[in-house]
């Protein structure tokens, strides 16, 4: 199988299990989080180490291929790989070194699991722009690309700021829970998945490819039964939880 068959072939692969993946999360919580309850699903890993195994493929990975394709030194590549690296330096190592999860654990068939999404979806997301797509420089004036960055620019901007609310809710030596206020907690439990996927939306909007749009959708597969969840364990735990807030799109989920 020569590269730009399989790199198709992973790209279908990913649309092909996305839906699949959403119908099964709707019943099932993949234990890790909140909603891991230390038994079940097999040994356990330290949730920091856990993390970090599952995500690193997605800046490491990306760049080994990235730097393999022969446009890895155009104008427009290179802002991608600005754009991509940008989430996942900070998802990867700094955000799970601010958690206070001190004794948590996940269990090592998620990390696991994870880990070998995040190798396709930056092979497939990697090889696209560095030597598949064909990107000069005019792309950086055209409206899609535009628009994909400010969408991205928006989500990033409220997924760090999610973030960063949902983590001052622990002082030190903390490891509950409490209700999130402000921000985008105004209007849903769970404003980081919402930046999350409209982070995604907007890479699929400017690199304008079957990848990226692969990656969206998987991304929104996992993220709203997730934040279904989230919502749900909310409202059974607390009382006086807002009544209109949403699970993750305002005003409607």
């Amino acid at each position: 199988m020569d590269g730009v068959t399989l790199h198709s072939a992973l790209v279908w692969a990913l649309l092909a299990v996305a839906p699949l993946t959403f119908v099964g999360l709707l019943s099932l919580k993949v234990p890790y989080g909140r909603h891991h309850a230390g038994r079940g699903w097999g040994p356990g890993l330290p949730d920091r180490v856990g993390w970090i195994l599952m995500e690193v493929p997605a800046p490491v990975f990306f760049a080994v291929v990235y730097f393999a394709g022969p446009s890895a030194g155009g104008t427009v590549p290179l802002v991608f790989l600005g754009i991509w690296q940008c989430h996942y330096l900070n998802r990867t190592f700094i955000y799970p070194l601010r958690t206070r999860t001190r004794g948590k654990s996940m269990p090592a068939v998620v990390a696991v699991s994870g880990f070998a999404f995040n190798m396709v979806n930056a092979y497939i997301n990697a090889r696209w722009i560095s030597e598949l797509g064909q990107y000069d420089a005019q792309w950086l004036g055209d409206p899609r690309f535009l628009a994909g960055v400010f969408v991205f620019a928006a989500g990033f901007a409220l997924n760090l700021h999610s973030d960063n609310t949902l983590l001052r809710l622990r002082k030190p030596g903390e490891t509950g829970y409490s209700v999130p206020r402000g921000g985008g907690f105004r209007y849903v439990s769970c404003p980081n998945y919402l930046g999350e996927m409209m982070e995604w939306a907007g890479w699929a909007l400017a690199t304008w490819s079957l990848a990226g749009l692969a990656f969206f959708l998987f991304t929104a597969a996992n993220l709203v039964p997730r934040a279904l969840n989230h919502h749900r364990w909310y409202r059974e735990r607390f009382e006086d939880y807002p009544k209109r807030r949403k699970a993750i799109i305002p005003g409607w989920i």
